[in-house]
């Protein structure tokens, strides 16, 4: 590699690349007895990172006295952030970053040019704070990018194993076809068996006479491999697309074309609605996405190295969880993180499925139970779900349950129960299932008490479950099992007068 191409390797974006860097410096401790030289790779304003003899090391600036023609200025330093990853969720950057400098007083400045980037500048000197950038780039080199800390973010529709994940915004797949198209609906059965190349004319799907070309997103960008992963397998299309604007434009010209599409990217082509495979119909509203009750919901992402990013990434990251990161996720068209609440009288679906789709093992008085409880009650979006597998809670149900603590700890939940209500799949004997859906309600009641240990007995939900009394979709398939496998939160009215004892908390 030449010295001017290392050069723009190391100039990540979560620390300052200026003319003055990759040169050396001398870091020597304030309290004496230690000396470090290297090649300075960024201050981020808290530490400076540095290429030494012994490693890439990060060092408290508090601790240090840096000496040396490379010494960057001390006082608000220029942040480079870097995001790459994504194009199909790039509309979400510009919102997001102008909604972060406007939250802090700044100001924003985007700059021209055939990819995003914007300057965040001090309004009374016009100091530069921060050079914010978008690059699209396919999956792999996006988290190669990452790792090798040439960007400081991914944006992405999955999350990985070797990175932290935090969360931005929801989307959901959804089927497209054109206008003009005369089919009604689909069932996900025969849509996994045209997405898997089985079918190739409309008739076999209860359509008219003519051939079926699937359109898809090629198969090397993020959202089709979140899509793929989401289905299990890979789309057998006869006609590929860089992009969801270039698949909806395509899609919408020819009324015998069928694709996957992001909600936030139909137009010009319609939805068609979607059912499972017991005629359920499966809607893709905001609660259902929050929920994960829509089968193909989609978390955006951003993804970092699992090591100390600079304060004001960290500040952006903060950010997110905040109503005006909400407003800017919901001007680009994605659903935003913010909770939902809805009565549980408003969704008759639910009760609809709940009766039929009632194994011989749940009994009537399962039922009067079940709606004993709702009665009254407000759902929350909040739901949690657990990896495959495994008792542990998936990278979406970890952060509801931090906003969940935040907002009890607010005080957001005052003069109200909260309920944490477990729910299994039709796999196994009900009995079975009974237990599991309650052991599952509590293991996520124990994780709030260790994400909030402050939190009262009194402000902890209550645990109840209801095995496969209440099924989302049919059990036939996995997406539907993995469906009825959750844990939802309710909300209750509770004015319980002075002098009655508490509610007793979850296990």
């Amino acid at each position: 590699m030449g010295v001017k191409a290392g050069l723009a390797a190391l100039c990540v974006a979560a620390f300052v690349c200026d003319s003055a860097a990759a040169q050396d410096v001398t870091l020597v401790a304030r309290e004496g007895g230690i000396v470090l030289t290297g090649t300075l790779q960024g201050y981020d304003g808290e530490f400076y990172r540095i290429d030494t003899s012994y490693g890439l090391l990060t060092v408290d600036g508090q601790g240090v006295i840096c000496e040396g023609p490379a010494c960057p200025e001390l006082v608000a330093p220029r942040a480079v952030i870097r995001v790459v990853g994504a194009p199909d969720a790039a509309a979400l950057v510009p919102p997001l970053v102008e909604a972060f400098a406007t939250a802090r007083g700044l100001i924003y400045e985007p700059a021209a040019g055939a990819d995003y980037a914007a300057r965040i500048l001090d309004p009374a000197t016009r100091k530069e704070l921060a050079d914010v950038s978008f690059q699209p780039m396919g999956p792999e080199a996006a988290t190669a990018a990452v790792e090798a800390g040439a960007a400081d973010l991914k944006l992405s529709f999955r999350t990985e194993p070797g990175l932290g994940a935090h969360s931005v915004a929801m989307d959901a797949m959804v089927v497209i076809v054109a206008q003009d198209n005369p089919m009604p609906e689909i069932s996900t059965t025969d849509l996994a068996r045209v997405l898997g190349g089985e079918i190739g004319n409309w008739s076999e799907i209860g359509g008219p006479d003519v051939p079926l070309v699937v359109h898809a997103l090629a198969p090397d960008t993020d959202l089709q491999q979140a899509l793929s992963d989401r289905l299990g397998a890979v789309a057998a299309a006869d006609v590929l697309h860089p992009d969801l604007a270039a698949l909806a434009e395509a899609v919408a010209k020819d009324p015998w074309a069928i694709a996957i599409s992001g909600r936030s990217a139909i137009v010009p082509a319609r939805r068609l609605p979607l059912t499972d495979s017991c005629g359920f119909p499966l809607l893709p509203t905001t609660l259902a996405i929050k929920a994960g009750d829509y089968p193909l919901a989609l978390p955006v992402t951003l993804l970092a190295a699992k090591r100390r990013l600079p304060l004001l990434t960290r500040e952006f990251i903060a950010f997110l969880r905040t109503p005006a990161s909400g407003e800017a996720v919901a001007s680009a068209g994605f659903i935003d993180r913010s909770v939902t609440r809805q009565p549980m009288t408003a969704d008759g679906l639910r009760l609809i499925n709940a009766i039929q789709g009632a194994g011989e093992d749940v009994t009537l008085d399962d039922l009067k139970r079940l709606v004993g409880i709702m009665d009254g009650a407000d759902r929350v979006s909040f739901t949690f779900r657990f990896e495959d597998g495994s008792s542990t809670l998936d990278s979406v149900s970890q952060d509801n349950l931090a906003d969940l603590a935040q907002l009890i700890a607010a005080g957001q939940f005052r003069d109200q129960k909260l309920v944490l209500a477990g729910f299994s799949d039709g796999s196994g004997a009900a009995e079975a299932n009974l237990a599991l859906s309650v052991d599952r309600a509590a293991k996520v009641a124990q994780e709030l008490a260790v994400v909030a240990p402050d939190l009262s007995p009194a402000q902890m939900p209550v645990v109840e479950g209801f095995g496969e009394a209440l099924p989302m979709a049919c059990d036939e398939t996995a997406i539907g099992r993995q469906l009825n496998r959750r844990v939802e939160l309710w909300v209750v009215p509770d004015f319980a007068p002075p002098g009655t004892p508490p509610l007793a908390p979850a296990p």
